[in-house]
């Protein structure tokens, strides 16, 4: 009986379009925050920052601005990965040629420039969709994997091709523990998910949402294809982007252009695919799987006692991992934020049936 709404009345249209209308959501999203800003940096060990709150926090930026293309614009992608290395690598040339370039600017810059690659790539959008699209971006991947690999011009004239970043530092206070760059990718994850989630409930969210559905009907009705469509590759590649420079900066350290493979862009695409499509909690869900469940999978031998080498280890990882991922495509096809939407429509309702 704690999660109802009785006796929250509206008085005003601004109260009934609030992000959390009900109390009990505002008060848990201020709580987690909370929990997340002040008692984690004190309790997690160095171990859980590196290996998953760190990667989840940047993966979960990344897959929320994948979402907003697929999820919310039905426009397929396969070239995330490729727009996360825009971000990172003009991040890292913002920050080591201009003198005294500070860290936050140097990450916002290098997502304009994925913006702006984006943009550009999501021009065929205008003209083909569906799995020829998803063909065009999958290019956009190719191309800028050989861009950064090949000219040399990227990574500051380096032999091997790797790049390194180092002596971080927000107004005047290092970026050097683990806490510190925990702290530092909630600070840009919470505001780009506020950000999103303003744009998703308004006039070009909706824009967005009426060109997937059905674009012909969306622009009888006079939403133009080219600002609708070109919008939703810009905000997606400036998210990703920022989160490609997190990922180089705060995570890496140090990375060459492997660390943005096609691979990334799929992990990217099964994590929207598995958390809910069009969900801006589904981004959350499915970073949260894709990081912690490799991470059990690898625990668990050990746990029960199972003496099994590395290389068996890794092939049952790679099965059960697969397997699980149909699995949850089968019984719920619209991912884990469906399953978190039904239990709390179960809640509100509860104890009646209907």
């Amino acid at each position: 009986m704690l999660y109802r709404e009785n006796g929250q009345f509206k008085t005003s249209y601004a109260s009934d379009q609030q992000i959390f209308p009900i109390a009990q959501d505002r008060l848990g999203i201020l709580l987690l925050i909370a929990f997340a800003a002040v008692v984690v940096p004190m309790v997690a060990s160095e171990y859980i920052f590196r290996a998953i709150l760190i990667p989840f926090l940047i993966l979960s930026l990344a897959a929320l601005g994948l979402n907003i293309l697929v999820g919310y614009c039905g426009q397929i992608s396969l070239g995330t990965g490729g727009f996360m290395a825009v971000g990172a690598y003009a991040a890292y040339n913002f920050f080591v040629r201009i003198e005294g370039m500070p860290v936050v600017p140097a990450l916002l810059l290098g997502g304009l420039c994925s913006t702006a690659i984006g943009v550009l790539f999501g021009i065929p959008s205008l003209r083909i969709k569906g799995l020829y699209l998803a063909v065009a971006t999958l290019a956009a991947q190719f191309f800028i994997d050989w861009s950064f690999l090949r000219i040399k011009w990227f990574t500051n004239d380096s032999a091997s091709g790797s790049v390194s970043v180092s002596g971080l530092q927000v107004l005047g206070l290092p970026i050097d523990t683990p806490a510190a760059k925990y702290l530092f990718c909630l600070a840009f994850l919470c505001v780009f998910a506020l950000m999103a989630k303003n744009l998703v409930r308004g006039n070009v969210g909706r824009e967005w949402m009426a060109m997937r559905d059905m674009d012909v009907a969306a622009s009888v009705i006079g939403i133009r294809p080219v600002q609708a469509k070109l919008s939703a590759f810009a905000v997606s590649s400036f998210i990703v982007g920022v989160a490609g420079g997190l990922w180089g900066f705060v995570h890496l350290g140090s990375w060459e252009p492997a660390a943005f493979s096609i691979d990334r862009s799929f992990q990217l695409l099964f994590m929207i695919i598995i958390g809910g499509l069009g969900s801006i909690m589904g981004s959350f869900f499915g970073a949260a799987f894709i990081v912690i469940l490799p991470i059990l999978l690898n625990q668990i031998p050990a746990w029960l006692g199972v003496p099994i080498s590395t290389a068996t280890a890794s092939h049952l990882e790679y099965m059960i991992f697969g397997a699980l991922i149909v699995f949850f495509l089968i019984v719920e096809p619209h991912g884990l934020a469906r399953l978190w939407s039904i239990a709390k429509e179960k809640l509100r309702l509860w104890p009646f049936p209907h």
